[in-house]
């Protein structure tokens, strides 16, 4: 987080759930992803880094632009 400024990344889910744990899959539902393709913009924080960490074989990670949000 540079000059205290919330660093925003898009998260997108890139692989299947099937097949994959049941911590796996209610992670991904807790960061909104729903289907392969969707994809939300979510704060950077040290919880969802965490997230991430769990399910960083699952989905694609990119930093968002200022005022970009699709």
């Amino acid at each position: 987080m540079a000059d205290g400024v919330a660093m925003k990344v898009r998260v997108t889910l890139r692989r299947s759930l099937i097949g994959h744990t049941q911590t796996q899959r209610r992670t991904a539902w807790a960061l909104g992803l729903r289907r392969i393709g969707a994809a939300r913009v979510h704060t950077l924080t040290p919880a969802l880094r965490g997230a991430l960490r769990k399910v960083e074989h699952l989905v694609a990670v990119e930093e968002v632009a200022d005022g970009e949000h699709r």
